[in-house]
Order: structure tokens, then sequence, then C-alpha cells
């Protein structure tokens, strides 16, 4: 799975880069037929006690999985993207037939 990370009006990190890469490699690793990731994280600065914002868009065959979420901390708000992200992921592995 390829992974591409945004950071919109953001500096990179590099140590939220191999955080994101580290737990999206677990999923790619659990849920073969993965093929892309795109993260973006985003700074609310209008929302004072969150404002920590990450989207992750997964590209698989059939649609397209998206969640996003908002956290006091980047790194929280990664886990309970790629939670959620999870939970679409078992839904959809049910209903995949073998042939």
């Amino acid at each position: 799975m390829t992974v591409s990370i945004q950071y919109v009006q953001l500096d990179s990190s590099d140590s939220l880069n191999s955080f994101i890469n580290k737990n999206l490699e677990k999923l790619s690793q659990k849920y073969e037929w993965l093929i892309n990731a795109e993260v973006y994280i985003k700074e609310d600065a209008k929302d004072n006690e969150k404002g920590k914002i990450c989207s992750i868009e997964l590209s698989m065959p059939g649609p397209r999985i998206f969640a996003t979420s908002n956290e006091k901390t980047y790194e929280a708000s990664v886990k309970e993207t790629i939670r959620d992200l999870k939970k679409q992921l078992e839904k959809r592995k049910e209903t995949f037939k073998t042939y």
C-alpha cells in the first residue's frame, strides 16, 4: 500500500510521518487488498480545545473508505481515525465473497 501524507498549511513532521506509516502498515498487513492511503493533517485555529484534525481516505476495490477525527493532539487524532477505519474495513470484509 502506498501512503501519501499531506500537511495543510503546516510544517511536516518526521516523527508524525513515522507514526502514521507504522499504524497504516499494520492495517495493510491485516487487509491485503488496500491499495492507497491519502492522509491529510490540518489544524483548526477556531477550535481551542481540540483542533488537530486527521483525515484518511483508503483506496481499495470498490468504493473508497473515508474517516476523520478532531482531537487534542495529532497522534490521538490519527489513532481515532484509524480506529474508525478498522470498523469500516471489518464491515467491508464481511461483504467480500470468495469465488
